[in-house]
């Protein structure tokens, strides 16, 4: 009896277990090409003075449509009001992730305004670190004696000056002009080099942008020199008119651990940096800072951003998940 159960039991297995021919999987056909983001653009945008052949990448809010070509949605927008706009530095990490933002978080203009995002992108056939150890930073520190020997490996540093130049004599003009951006809702974020590079711009031309993201911002470099610039801007001037929002993880801080900074102490900097800020009593400028348990310099973009946006470009609320 027992023996007749088992061949009973192994006849149903066999009937019931799928063939080799049932699971195998169908060949994949052969890519048609890249993935290319919906809606989203590429200006070839050179400096003429430094000839570099930077890019700028729009990517706009779902009216216009998306499917529409770059021909005709710059005619469409002759027809839509001012928008408002992000410039995201670090095109190719920022643009993506501050468009998905956009289009999950802001759920078609209730929690965020729909903004266009503006990616500031360096030449296509160069280094992005490369690019953004030169561009994003306000001085070269190996010219200065007793340096760290490890810290400074870029070919090129200290040309923050020169990028700025072209971001406020060309970039900005000509994307504005185009696709009708609202000057009281520009914004500019940047996250690490990026944010030091977006406190340059707040201490040179500060009206250049009405709101400032300033991402876990790399105050440290050569020797903190951005708090030099920050003195030198108060001696010169009574007002400071900009909202700024700084974000910085609670790891970025230094400590024993393994995802703790071992030596830049990136939240004393940046509270440091709002402290001095508030000390000035500047009648027109706003500062926050927020930072966020659980989070370290890699990972503490996504959330910090999204914070960023909700308190710079509201949507008509009140807001939703």
């Amino acid at each position: 009896m027992t023996d007749r159960r088992h061949l009973l039991a192994a006849a149903l297995g066999s009937l019931l277990m799928p063939t080799a021919r049932s699971i195998a999987a169908p060949a994949l056909p052969d890519p048609t090409g890249p993935y290319a983001l919906p809606g989203t653009f590429v200006h070839p945008l050179p400096d003429p003075v430094t000839g570099r052949r930077y890019e700028v990448w729009v990517d706009l809010p779902p009216n216009p449509p998306a499917s529409a070509s770059a021909s005709a949605t710059a005619t469409t927008t002759a027809t839509v009001g001012p928008r408002p706009a992000v410039f995201v530095t670090d095109a190719p990490y920022a643009f993506p992730l501050v468009r998905a933002l956009r289009n999950r978080v802001g759920q078609q203009g209730r929690n965020l305004a729909d903004f266009a995002v503006i990616g500031l992108a360096g030449p296509p056939d160069e280094s992005a670190v490369d690019m953004r150890s030169r561009d994003y930073t306000p001085s070269d520190p190996r010219t200065r004696p007793g340096r760290p020997a490890d810290r400074y490996g870029a070919p090129r540093y200290g040309e923050g000056a020169a990028y700025l130049k072209y971001l406020a004599d060309v970039a900005v003009p000509a994307i504005s002009e185009r696709y009708r951006i609202d000057p009281d809702r520009r914004v500019l974020l940047g996250h690490s080099y990026g944010a030091l590079f977006a406190a340059q711009v707040l201490f040179a031309q500060p009206a250049l942008f009405s709101h400032y993201i300033l991402g876990s911002p790399s105050f440290w470099f050569d020797r903190r020199l951005m708090f030099e610039r920050e003195a030198a801007y108060a001696k010169r001037h009574t007002d400071l008119a900009a909202r700024i929002f700084q974000y910085v993880g609670a790891y970025e801080a230094v400590a024993p651990g393994p995802r703790f900074n071992k030596d830049a102490d990136l939240v004393a900097d940046a509270r440091r940096f709002e402290a001095l800020l508030r000390s000035r009593r500047y009648p027109s400028l706003r500062i926050e800072t927020r930072v966020l348990a659980g989070e370290d310099h890699l990972t503490v973009a996504p959330a910090g951003a999204t914070l960023g946006l909700l308190r710079a470009l509201p949507g008509k609320g009140p807001y939703e998940a």
